[in-house]
């Protein structure tokens, strides 16, 4: 398939809105594998997926810059040295239906499970070196912070005429934050629904900020005045219960854009194991938030009271995805299974996290019904 011309969305994901295409895949299938193949790759638009050409399509890089420039996709391959980072991709919205179930409250946005997450070798070039070719000054050759502005003008989306976001300028020119302007995933290009010719790949950020087809890079003393980064994707306080109420009270101006991913663990699986006991093996990832990778993941099957230590089973460097498994033996007790992750810092992922009015960032214990689990394996487990 020739990614400029063709696109067809995966039969493995099951479609939570067709219009924009919305769309997850089945959590066992998920963590089969450390690197998430191209059918099992959630797809999150808010707008409909292009087609691009890449001998036209241009990215341009201005505002206050040396010099202003434009790249075609083999401008960048031709000038710039490939790299490549892992680094998994998570939307921002990722357990939203965990979060309304539990807090038993309704969030606004599609009702995402549990597997818009995704662990991809990525390559492109540094946004770095990109920006230094722009004569953009390190950051702290500067009297204020700047911001890296991106955007995709491609078509119009829900809520916006374009899409726009920014992350700091030190992070982009971070020679350790591995931001990259990617045009392979997995040692293929990006295919259209993944941002064919070439996107932004922000690693440790969360899914919004990784901006797909992007067309624009300005570099401000101002962030973008786009609805998805000004008005949407920010963690709203608990009493603020829908968007007329957050215009009203001021809170989309007084709350900063949610940047970052939190310390989290999800349950994705159970399976029996009869030789020679009967065990029951319990899979799932692990994500890391701002204060560092994944160290440890543990399980309990007592609301928390004990844990034991997960195996885990593949990380690779800081910002990949983490698998972990976990053997438990049978007896008559335990009907739910939960985990927990904890960083290197010692930072520990708490038992629940705030409602907000947009479902972001839920990072409350991962948790399975084990009564729920085909053949009722759960019925008699214990650690």
């Amino acid at each position: 398939m020739d990614p400029s011309t063709q696109s067809s969305f995966s039969n493995r994901l099951s479609v939570l809105q067709e219009q924009p295409y919305n769309a997850e895949p089945d959590l066992v299938a998920l963590v089969a594998q450390p690197y998430t193949p191209d059918e099992l790759i959630y797809c999150r638009n808010h707008s409909p997926v292009k087609c691009l050409e890449a001998d036209t399509f241009t990215l341009s890089v201005r505002g206050l810059v040396q010099n202003a420039l434009q790249f075609r996709l083999d401008d960048l391959k031709r000038i710039f040295p490939r790299v490549e980072v892992v680094a998994a991709l998570q939307c921002a919205g990722n357990r939203r239906k965990t979060m309304a179930e539990r807090k038993k409250r309704n969030v606004d946005g599609v009702k995402w499970n549990e597997g818009v997450i995704c662990n991809v070798r990525w390559a492109g070039v540094s946004m770095r070196q990109l920006l230094l070719a722009a004569g953009v000054r390190p950051p702290a050759e500067h009297d204020k912070p700047l911001h890296l502005c991106m955007g995709s003008h491609i078509a119009a989306c829900s809520d916006d005429n374009w899409f726009g976001t920014s992350i700091s300028l030190e992070k982009a020119m971070d020679e350790e934050g591995d931001v990259i302007i990617a045009y392979e995933m997995n040692g293929h290009p990006l295919t259209p629904e993944h941002g064919y010719p070439f996107r932004v790949v922000v690693p440790g950020y969360t899914g919004v900020r990784w901006v797909k087809w992007v067309d624009s890079i300005l570099v401000s003393d101002r962030e973008p005045d786009n609805f998805y980064h000004k008005r949407d994707y920010k963690v709203l306080p608990e009493e603020v219960c829908s968007r007329d109420q957050a215009h009203a009270g001021g809170w989309w101006c007084k709350v900063p854009p949610l940047q970052f991913n939190p310390l989290n663990s999800v349950v994705a699986s159970v399976s029996l194991r009869t030789s020679p006991q009967t065990f029951l093996c319990v899979k799932g990832y692990a994500m890391a938030g701002v204060t560092g990778q994944v160290k440890a993941v543990e399980v309990s099957i007592d609301s928390g009271r004990t844990w034991r230590d997960a195996h885990i089973t593949y990380q690779e460097g800081k910002w990949s995805w983490t698998l972990w498994e976990a053997t438990l033996e049978l007896s008559d007790a335990a009907e739910r299974v939960w985990c927990r992750a904890i960083d290197e810092s010692g930072a520990v992922q708490p038992a629940d996290s705030d409602w907000n009015l947009r479902g972001l960032a839920y990072s409350g214990y991962g948790e399975i019904d084990l009564r729920k689990v085909e053949g009722n394996v759960g019925r008699s487990c214990r650690l």
